[in-house]
């Protein structure tokens, strides 16, 4: 798929996903859910393809609706009763505060399925190696933890299988398969995780004066990208700290009055979790356009 957002420097890429996703777990705000959960939706569309689209409908959708209904029967606060249960009693507020926080979490999963395809491990080490070195290989050894996993698991069934061991019928034999077979897969991390320890270790990773190779420049494109999510983020902060953005939602849900500051948060806002959107959309008119020349 394309993704021109991955183009651009890793500190404007991890700088966006730090705002979007910090701004979507502290705001618990209707506009600003939604604005982020859809801008999500569309940018993790554009990275994972139509496997984001099955992965939205099986799984998160399905989430939403878990939260919704499952904080009104533990949340009984609120004042606006929609019917009474045998013990307890479901009010508005708890159902309508239960659907946003089910949006905030649908959100923060889309975000990182598009943060592991644009921030890319080379990316993450090149920003912190000299930082914290250590702590850095150990998030990027992390982050490849399960997708590595998952393939050496597919490689030890698969060569069991071509050598005859895969003969399983009964539900005993197919434990102590699972058994072998996440055995080697642990006697294998071990091993690698030694000979990764050791490679780094020979290369100088960590040192003060080891000198680094990087292909990532900071250059003008980049430059008007950081102060358009500096500039915007200033914007939805001060509306957020001045409480133009504020909403109670117990006893009552009650929202701050309609301000000037209040709806320049909300467009500023919008203008961040779509930025990736925009730039793509920009591509594919701009190459349309060269595409209608030839």
């Amino acid at each position: 798929m394309r993704n021109t957002f991955a183009t651009y420097h890793p500190i404007i890429e991890f700088g966006f996903f730090c705002v979007v996703i910090g701004i979507g777990m502290f705001m618990i705000h209707p506009v600003f859910l939604t604005i982020g959960t859809s801008a999500a939706f569309i940018f993790a569309m554009l990275t994972g393809g139509k496997g984001t689209l099955k992965f939205t409908l099986c799984f998160l959708l399905p989430v939403i609706a878990l939260v919704t209904v499952v904080n009104p029967l533990v949340n009984h606060q609120g004042t606006t009763i929609l019917f009474q249960l045998k013990y307890s009693y479901v009010t508005l507020e708890a159902v309508v505060y239960g659907l946003l926080i089910g949006l905030m979490l649908v959100s923060i999963l889309l975000w990182f399925s598009s943060y592991n395809k644009v921030m890319t491990s080379d990316k993450f080490t090149y920003l912190f190696g000299r930082i914290m070195p250590s702590i850095s290989l150990v998030f990027t050894m992390a982050m490849r933890f399960i997708p590595n996993y998952q393939t050496q698991i597919k490689k030890i069934a698969d060569a069991q299988k071509a050598a005859g061991q895969q003969e399983i019928k009964t539900r005993k034999e197919k434990i102590h398969s699972g058994i072998n077979i996440v055995s080697i897969m642990f006697t294998w991390a071990l091993e690698n995780s030694i000979d990764s320890a050791d490679s780094m270790r020979a290369r100088g990773y960590g040192l003060k004066n080891r000198s680094t190779f990087s292909i990532y420049r900071f250059d003008g494109r980049d430059g008007l990208a950081a102060v358009f999510l500096l500039v915007m983020t200033v914007i939805v902060l001060a509306g957020c700290i001045s409480g133009a953005c504020h909403v109670e939602y117990f006893p009552e849900i009650i929202y701050a009055k309609t301000t000037v500051i209040q709806m320049a948060s909300y467009a500023a806002f919008a203008c961040i979790c779509y930025f990736p959107v925009f730039i793509e959309a920009k591509e594919v008119l701009v190459w349309k356009h060269l595409e209608s020349k030839i």
